[in-house]
């Protein structure tokens, strides 16, 4: 019995390709915790687009194989590693990153990438802050330089970066508008601080606002961007400086104890589900909150 403790479940990847590749597994060995390192006990792990995007094989990002995906946890610490001093065992978390992977019942993150999860937020909305939040800040104000009294559009604002974006915005004193593939999406952005809200399923909706957005490739005339003097930006959190994620960090932990910061909890999916997950956060007809695994 003693050694079975000393195992978890996890989902691991031997292959990149469709969801079918996402494999449960029982008897992964739970990771120890090294130096600046800690262990913690997954509750929630929040599923993100990107995490689809590497485990095809056709990101930009490829990880060594095998391994298991998921960077936002939220949980509580079972263990620490030597020179950690911020945490101790019991303590409520969440992280904008793993080591190990967040698909498990366990997952080793450095502690420069854990912050402690506030008794304002459960486990499930912990788990909806990495990736949604610490983008849609960056984009907002590390690459589009917003600023109070500005207008922004969020397409597609009711799924996690979006309703992220809506949120920040809100409070920074923009303008926000926002649109969503269904009726109950439209009403979820609009309580979650967007002033307008619009369907971009209905036809002609552009007619009210002037909008460019997609998932797909999509041309741009440069003359275009000329006569306004327009700025197209990508944005990557990945490419993020120590001392950007440190202003995130900084400015999504001040809006949780303000109380703007609340996540919406949309689709939960136990890990025995993780193929499902992976196909309806691509292929469902409109976003409603961030989608989440419960170990």
């Amino acid at each position: 019995m003693a050694a079975t403790r000393n195992v978890m479940r996890a989902v691991r990847v031997f292959e990149f390709g469709g969801p079918e590749v996402l494999k449960l597994q029982s008897d992964v060995l739970i990771p120890d915790p090294k130096e600046n390192q800690v262990l913690i006990k997954v509750h929630a792990c929040g599923v993100n687009p990107v995490e689809t995007y590497i485990r095809s094989g056709n990101y930009a990002r490829k990880p060594a194989l095998p391994y298991t995906p998921g960077s936002d946890v939220a949980g509580v610490i079972e263990g620490v590693g030597e020179q950690v001093t911020a945490f101790k065992k019991g303590d409520r978390v969440f992280t904008t990153g793993t080591i190990s992977g967040g698909y498990a019942d366990y997952a080793v993150a450095a502690a420069n990438r854990v912050f402690p999860l506030s008794d304002k937020l459960d486990f499930r909305q912990g788990a909806a802050i990495g990736i949604p939040y610490f983008t849609a800040y960056r984009a907002l104000f590390q690459k589009g330089r917003a600023k109070a009294g500005e207008s922004v559009l969020v397409h597609g604002a009711s799924g996690g970066v979006g309703i992220a974006a809506c949120q920040i915005a809100r409070a920074c004193g923009l303008k926000v508008l926002g649109t969503a593939g269904t009726e109950e999406g439209v009403n979820m952005v609009l309580r979650n601080g967007a002033h307008q809200a619009f369907n971009h399923r209905e036809a002609n909706y552009t007619d009210k606002i002037k909008v460019v957005g997609c998932r797909g490739p999509i041309e741009i005339n440069p003359r275009d961007t000329m006569s306004k003097e327009s700025s197209i930006i990508g944005v990557s959190l990945f490419l993020a400086t120590e001392e950007e994620r440190h202003e995130c960090a900084t400015a999504l932990l001040d809006g949780i104890e303000a109380g703007w910061l609340k996540p919406t909890v949309g689709s939960e999916y136990p890990l025995e589900e993780v193929v499902k997950a992976h196909k309806d956060i691509i292929c469902s007809s409109g976003a409603r909150g961030k989608m989440v695994l419960l170990p």
